[in-house]
């Protein structure tokens, strides 16, 4: 069924303004999946903020323009699903990821990170990226990390203090 221009319309300003909020994109060629599994692809997608969305390349392209994505124009080729991570950079690159693991129909064919695209083969770098609560975790420990060596040293004094103390009234009753 063909769009009208009005729907044209609102799917290019749509998929532009989830593209100007995203962090990273992940373009996969979908070619053979089935509706269940593409489903199930949309429901991993909706667990973890991706937003995914089948669109016509001209009409991504359009939509891509002016945004960090502007890079995927040129390689927008053949039946694409575009996944756009809304809460984290590499959450479209986990779900994505992990899916085609599963389903070796689904491959990637551009990813996007702050307006530059990277090689497809490096999505797997992308998925590692730790989320947020993880990334403030990580960095909690390192600034902990200097105050509770601080207090075991100061805690050591005291009891370098009572064990040279027990040692001396050791040695004075044994002898």
């Amino acid at each position: 069924m063909a769009l009208s221009l009005e729907q044209k319309k609102a799917v290019v300003a749509g998929v532009a303004e989830v593209a100007k909020q995203a962090y990273s994109a992940v373009a996969a060629e979908y070619r053979g999946l089935t509706v269940e599994e593409m489903t199930e692809l949309r429901t991993k997608a909706d667990q973890d903020s991706v937003h995914l969305q089948v669109v016509k390349n001209t009409l991504a392209r359009r939509a891509l323009q002016g945004t960090d994505f502007e890079c995927m124009c040129e390689g927008l080729v053949g039946p694409l699903v575009l996944a756009f991570s809304r809460e984290d950079p590499g959450a479209a690159a986990r779900v994505v990821k992990d899916f085609s693991k599963e389903n070796d129909k689904l491959v990637v064919r551009l990813v996007s990170v702050g307006g530059q695209l990277l090689e497809p083969s490096e999505i797997d770098r992308l998925a590692k990226l730790p989320t947020r609560d993880q990334a403030i975790s990580m960095l909690m420990a390192v600034m902990k990390a200097p105050v509770e060596k601080f207090v075991r040293t100061l805690n050591e004094v005291p009891g370098k203090l009572v064990r040279t103390t027990a040692a001396i009234r050791d040695s004075k009753q044994a002898a």
